[in-house]
């Protein structure tokens, strides 16, 4: 039987960071937190098995990275209308000018990219972490993470090129 209590903790302690990652990689907060929500339904139906697997938060990080990546491709050209909606509930406070600049130096790279530094700087997994989650090289991992890094230099320094970056919301 399921221990709903081991459940709760492990949502409770991962699912801020888990919806920090699904927004870097789905560029959309609702759509992000729909791929975020259904992957804790899924890790929470699959609970009994899922609680003995060794990272259960990188099972349900790649399930929101499979649910955003199956998702754009049915919406394909319709996705981008989706994610340039406005979904503001009025209740939030709005992100301020230096998150702004972020997000759209962010969405000017390539995915694999956004990925490594999502995971590296807002999951806080090491290189070998991210290699493995991946699936990739740790070398590879290194060489998107200074590449990504190395563009997001040069885009938040032709937006912003007289202030530092200082982000106080996901």
């Amino acid at each position: 039987m399921r221990d709903p209590q081991s459940f709760d903790e492990f949502y409770r302690g991962s699912a801020l960071r888990t919806l920090r990652y699904a927004v870097a990689i789905v560029r959309d907060r609702a759509e992000a937190q729909d791929a975020v929500q259904e992957a804790y339904t899924r890790a929470w139906q699959r609970w009994e098995t899922l609680a003995s697997h060794p990272y259960p938060e990188a099972w349900v990080r790649l399930t929101v990275t499979r649910l955003a990546t199956d998702r754009w491709r049915r919406l394909t050209g319709l996705w981008a209308a989706i994610a340039r909606t406005d979904r503001s509930t009025g209740i939030a406070a709005p992100p301020s000018e230096n998150t702004v600049l972020l997000v759209t130096a962010l969405r000017q790279l390539p995915a694999r990219q956004r990925q490594v530094l999502a995971l590296h700087y807002l999951v806080d997994l090491t290189v070998d972490e991210i290699a493995a989650e991946v699936g990739i090289a740790s070398g590879t991992v290194k060489s998107l993470l200074s590449r990504g890094r190395d563009r997001l230099a040069a885009q938040l320094g032709d937006l912003a090129p007289d202030r530092p970056l200082e982000v106080h919301d996901a």
